[in-house]
This record gives structure tokens, C-alpha cells and sequence, in this order.
């Protein structure tokens, strides 16, 4: 059993990445499948997918790598707030990522969503993680 779920799908998917595999299995919930999406729409990982066939389900995400080089299209998976210390952002201190070139994704009252589209819709909340 491990405390921080959230920390364990980002170490999945990071050790996935640097082994050069193509697929990664992760055991499911709502914000990791929230979290899935959003890789997803910023063109982070190939596809996913959900399967529900176990009593918590599967989340199967292919991951992308550059065709000439074969490097991954993640360089940093960045857990931002721990169970022991929590990082919270208004909806005017959202970090920007890289100057803009990476995503922060943010859990809101409105939603899991970058901060890019927490700054759109004037909220703030939870900093998860930094990807780039």
C-alpha cells in the first residue's frame, strides 16, 4: 500500500518512460484518469485507456517517444504537493511552467485542468504536479 497515489503514477510513468517502454499500466481512480486526459489533449502520451474489467480498474497509456531521436516526449514529471506538505495557488500566483513550453496541472473546485485553463476560468487550487 503506498500513501501518495498520485506520486506513484507520476513514478510509474517517469520509470516507464526511461526504460523505453510503450506501455504502462496504472491502477485506477478518478483524478488519475483526469490527470490521463489532460497528458493526452497536450500531445504528452499517445492514447489511453480505461479498463474497468478488475475491482479498481486499469488506466493503459501508451507513451510517446520522438521519432528521429527515440527520446520521450517527457523530460520531467514534477510532484508539486506531497500529502505532507500541500501547495495550494490562487487564481493569480499559477505557476507558469518552463516561461509557458510545460503544463502544471491543478485540481480545482471546478475540475482537474492545467493552470493555463484555471487562469481562463479564474480559479485557483491544488498544484499537482509539473510536466515538460
Amino acid at each position: 500500500m503506498y500513501t501518495d497515489p498520485i506520486a506513484d503514477y507520476l513514478t510509474r510513468i517517469r520509470n516507464a518512460n526511461s526504460a523505453g517502454h510503450r506501455v504502462v499500466e496504472i491502477p485506477a481512480s478518478n483524478l488519475k484518469k483526469d490527470m490521463t486526459k489532460i497528458l493526452f489533449d497536450q500531445g504528452y502520451i499517445l492514447s489511453y485507456k480505461f479498463e474497468d474489467n478488475a475491482v479498481q480498474g486499469v488506466i493503459k497509456i501508451a507513451l510517446k517517444y520522438d521519432k528521429l531521436t527515440k527520446e520521450p516526449v517527457i523530460k520531467k514529471l514534477k510532484r508539486v504537493s506531497t500529502p505532507g506538505l500541500r501547495k495550494y495557488a490562487g487564481k493569480d500566483e499559477l505557476p507558469r511552467v518552463l516561461n509557458g513550453l510545460g503544463i502544471a496541472i491543478v485540481s480545482t473546485s471546478h475540475g482537474v485542468m492545467t493552470s493555463k485553463q484555471a487562469k481562463q476560468e479564474n480559479v485557483g487550487g491544488e498544484v499537482l504536479c509539473y510536466v515538460y
